[in-house]
């Protein structure tokens, strides 16, 4: 170590001297040493510190705000320190992080993904990052005021009775194959209705050929007549009903996108491989994590032990363990940029594909709204040719005058006019 000292004069009365110095610490200086320089009194004016790298911990999760510059300078480097602040209250900061992140039981391991907080207050859930909740900035949805699939499932479900995880886009799948399930069920409904109309007209037909009150004459006879022809031409009516609900209703809701669970299968493939992906990147990024503070623990150990003068290590072991813990820290830093691209891309298709699985569901509704707007319209038509079976019946009614029936019957059935007189004696 080189220094040139600076004696200072003392400013108040009873205080010790403090002495300036330039220092150039060389990068093998442990950090607990330079802190006792600190505080020993010796004031250092300059400095030059080789680092052998920096790096940062994961980004928020997409669509979240990123850390505020200040919180992400307030964290601890690996093997180095921030420039803001004070030099001892970085080393120290450094140099008990690492010791808490060694010895902390709770660091959850390789296998448990399940949640984890990290220090930029994010919170990971089943390999997704989110903003923890106490500190969680607040988000703009991504369609305000539209209730949209893609602001809504993000997060996992638990099912209570099965004890399984369902993925928000897995409950969309699930609405996706039950609104098609509907449609089918209500083209099954229509079926029944049809069947219902080809019967009604089969009998209608049937009864309009019936003999009875066949002997019945006059004005009233020939309405009666009528009655059994709007029985005939109402059947006609309610079997073309029936021809046009199966081709304009009935087909149409059959034949809506016949191959939609295929396409739900691919949207359920391509996003469950993109969250595979994911929760890969994840469980390497535990492992680099792992692997940093094994190495950030053999480093100080060894340098504890050159301290002690425990042993006969070498400034090389210590310099090949520091570069060990810098290549650690840069694998870290690797597999959680890879793990942030991976969660935007996530991100992204998941934000695609839910607005296309909400086309597609505005589509659905859409249709079997207008096809059943198609049914009521059909079943007015029939009214109006129903009623217009019926028409000249009502007509014939009013001219039903029975005096006339009877003029008619009495002129075909007459047995003679001449009444029968007294006898004679």
């Amino acid at each position: 170590m080189i220094g040139s000292v600076h004696p200072l004069a003392n400013h108040n009365q009873g205080k010790s001297e403090v002495n300036m110095i330039d220092l150039a610490i060389p990068k093998q200086m442990p950090a607990f040493l330079i802190i006792r320089l600190c505080r020993s009194g010796i004031a250092l004016k300059s400095f030059s510190f080789i680092i052998e790298t920096t790096w940062e911990r994961p980004t928020s999760a997409p669509g979240t705000p990123k850390s505020p510059i200040s919180q992400m300078n307030s964290l601890p480097t690996v093997n180095g320190f921030h420039s803001s602040g004070s030099l001892s209250h970085h080393l120290e900061t450094s140099h008990m992080a690492l010791r808490k992140t060694n010895s902390d039981p709770q660091s959850p391991g390789v296998g448990s993904p399940t949640r984890r907080q990290s220090k930029e207050s994010t919170i990971t859930i089943n390999c997704v990052t989110f903003p923890h909740p106490d500190t969680m900035p607040e988000q703009q949805l991504l369609k305000r005021d539209d209730w949209s699939y893609c602001d809504y499932f993000w997060a996992d479900r638990k099912e209570t009775q099965s004890n399984s995880t369902i993925t928000g886009f897995e409950i969309i799948l699930v609405k996706q194959l039950k609104g098609k399930q509907m449609q089918k069920e209500m083209a099954e409904f229509i079926r029944e209705r049809i069947k219902i109309e080809e019967d009604y007209a089969k009998n209608l037909a049937k009864l309009a050929q019936s003999p009875l009150a066949g002997m019945e004459e006059g004005t009233l006879g020939e309405s009666w007549t009528q009655v059994k022809k709007s029985l005939a031409d109402e059947a006609d009516v309610h079997l073309k009903f029936s021809s046009k609900l199966q081709s304009e209703v009935e087909k149409p809701l059959l034949s809506f996108r016949e191959n939609l669970k295929k396409d739900m299968k691919k949207f359920d493939h391509h996003i469950s491989d993109l969250r595979k992906q994911l929760s890969a990147r994840y469980v390497a990024v535990e492992k680099a994590r792992k692997a940093l503070a094994e190495r950030q623990k053999d480093l100080e150990f060894k340098i504890q032990q050159v301290e002690n003068k425990s042993t006969n290590k070498t400034e090389e072991d210590i310099k090949k363990a520091r570069r060990k813990s810098t290549q650690a820290g840069d694998d870290l830093t690797r597999c959680v940029d890879l793990y942030n691209q991976s969660q935007s891309k996530w991100f992204e298709e998941m934000v695609t594909t839910t607005l296309e699985l909400e086309r597609l569901e505005v589509e659905r509704i859409e249709m079997i709204r207008q096809h059943l707007c198609q049914y009521t319209q059909l079943r007015h038509e029939t009214d109006m040719f129903n009623q217009s079976t019926i028409e000249p019946v009502d007509k014939l009614l009013q001219k039903v005058e029975p005096s006339n029936d009877r003029e008619l019957w009495v002129k075909e059935h007459k047995t003679g006019h001449i009444r029968p007189v007294d006898m004679e004696l």
